[in-house]
C-alpha cells in the first residue's frame, strides 16, 4: 500500500493540525512496511516541527511540494503529483483537500466549530466556502477521521456523513508534558515574568473559547488577591472580546496575556500553574486539558462537546455559561489542598489512557479500510 500524507500543514499557521500531523507521521513510521511519502512546503513558516527529523527516522520519504495551502493550484497540481508518485491512499489532515484525484483519500475533520458557530466566521463568503469545502471533502473521501465521538455525531447530524465511513481517533499529550522538578521551572518563570501563583488557560482567543466569561468568573473569586490569570496563546486581533473584558475587569491588574512564548517552554508554563481552566463552548477534542493533566495540574473543564470524553472523572466539569459555577470550581481548587492532590493524581492517570501510538495504529487501519 503506497501511502502519502499532506505535510504542508507542518507550519506555524496551523499549530494544532501541525502537532497532529507530526506525531501521527512519527508513530506511523514505526508501523509501516513501505515508505510513507510526506509532502511538505519549506517556504511556509515553520518554527516548531522538524520535517527533516521525520525523514532521518526512516520509512518517511520527504518530498518538497511548493504549493501553498488555501490555493486553487493545489486542486490542479496535487492530483498530478499523486498520479506521478503512484499513491494509493492520500491522507489530508485538514478538510481542504484535492476533490478529484487518483486512488483513495482519507480526510481528518478536527471539529465543526464553523458549522456550530457560523456567526464567528468573518463573512457570509467564508461561511459558504467552509460549507462547500467540507461537503466536498466528505463526499470525495473514502474514509473520514475525526477526533471524538461528539464530533462524529455532529458530522452525521449536520452534514449527513455515513457513520460507517467515520472513525474516531483520539489525540494524546506529547511525552514532554509531565510533572517537572520545581527547580527547573524558575528560569521559565523569570523569562516571561510569570507571577508566583496563577490560574492558566492555553489556547487562542476566538469567541467559542468563552474567555470573557472566564475573566468574569476570575474577577469574582473569593480571597484571590494573590492569584493571577494567565491567558497563554496566539491572540487573533479580529476577536477583541477577551481583551476588552480584561480591561474593564476589577481584576485587570492580575490578568496577563502571554504571547510569543517558545513551544519548548509550554510544559513548564503548565507546571507553574496552580490550576488550569478550559471554559470552551465547543471543541473537536481539546488537547490543552489533556496536556495540563499529563503535567500534573488540576483541571477545571467545560462540560460541553468532546471535553467530557477527554477529561473523564479526572477534572471538575462545569457549565461554561454558568459564571458562578466556574468561579466556585476555581475557588474550590485553590482553597482545598486535598482536592488539588486528588485532581493531580487522577489527571496523570487519565492522560496515560491516550497515546500517539494508538492514534497511529487506528489511522493505519483506516488506510487499509480505504483500500478495501
Amino acid at each position: 500500500m503506497r501511502i502519502a500524507i499532506d505535510g504542508r500543514y507542518l507550519q506555524d499557521h496551523f499549530p494544532g493540525i501541525a502537532r497532529y500531523t507530526y506525531n501521527l507521521v512519527e508513530n506511523l513510521a514505526d508501523m509501516v512496511d513501505e515508505e510513507i511519502i510526506l509532502y511538505h512546503n519549506p517556504r511556509l513558516a515553520n518554527t516548531r516541527y522538524d520535517a527533516g527529523r521525520l525523514q532521518r527516522k526512516g520509512k518517511i520519504d520527504l518530498r518538497t511540494l511548493n504549493v501553498a495551502t488555501f490555493s486553487i493550484w493545489e486542486q490542479l497540481s496535487l492530483p498530478v503529483t499523486l498520479h506521478q508518485d503512484r499513491v494509493q491512499v492520500f491522507h489530508s489532515p485538514y478538510y481542504l483537500k484535492p476533490y478529484f484525484q487518483p486512488g483513495r483519500s482519507v480526510v481528518s475533520i478536527h471539529d465543526l466549530i464553523s458549522a456550530v458557530y457560523p456567526e464567528h466566521l468573518p463573512s457570509r463568503r467564508s461561511r459558504a466556502l467552509f460549507e462547500i469545502a467540507t461537503r466536498l471533502a466528505l463526499a470525495s473521501a473514502a474514509r473520514i477521521i475525526t477526533l471524538s465521538e461528539s464530533s462524529k455525531k455532529d458530522l452525521v447530524r449536520i452534514f449527513g456523513a455515513k457513520q460507517e465511513k467515520v472513525t474516531v481517533t483520539y489525540l494524546a499529550a506529547d511525552a514532554r508534558f509531565c510533572p517537572r522538578d520545581r527547580e527547573a521551572l524558575a528560569p521559565v518563570r523569570e523569562r516571561y515574568g510569570l507571577p508566583d501563583r496563577y490560574i492558566l488557560y492555553v489556547g487562542i482567543n476566538k469567541p467559542h473559547k468563552n474567555l470573557a466569561r472566564l475573566i468574569e468568573a476570575f474577577a469574582s473569586l473569593r480571597r484571590a488577591s494573590a492569584i493571577s490569570l494567565v491567558i497563554a496563546g496566539k491572540e487573533d486581533r479580529r476577536h477583541p472580546q477577551a481583551r476588552a473584558a480584561a480591561q474593564r475587569s476589577s481584576a485587570a491588574d492580575r490578568i496577563i496575556f502571554l504571547e510569543g512564548f517558545s513551544d519548548d517552554d509550554l510544559p513548564y508554563i503548565y507546571n507553574l500553574a496552580e490550576a488550569f481552566v478550559f471554559p470552551s463552548l465547543y471543541e473537536g477534542f481539546g488537547l490543552p486539558p489533556l496536556e495540563a493533566m499529563a503535567s500534573g495540574v488540576p483541571v477545571i473543564s467545560s462540560n460541553r462537546s468532546s471535553l467530557p470524553e477527554v477529561v473523564g472523572n479526572a477534572a471538575l466539569t462545569v457549565d461554561p455559561k454558568d459564571v458562578t459555577a466556574m468561579a466556585e470550581a476555581m475557588s474550590g481548587v485553590l482553597e482545598d489542598e486535598r482536592l488539588r492532590d486528588e485532581l493531580r493524581s487522577r489527571g496523570i492517570e487519565r492522560a496515560t489512557a491516550f497515546s500517539w501510538r494508538e492514534t497511529a495504529r487506528q489511522t493505519l487501519a483506516v488506510y487499509q479500510e480505504a483500500m478495501r
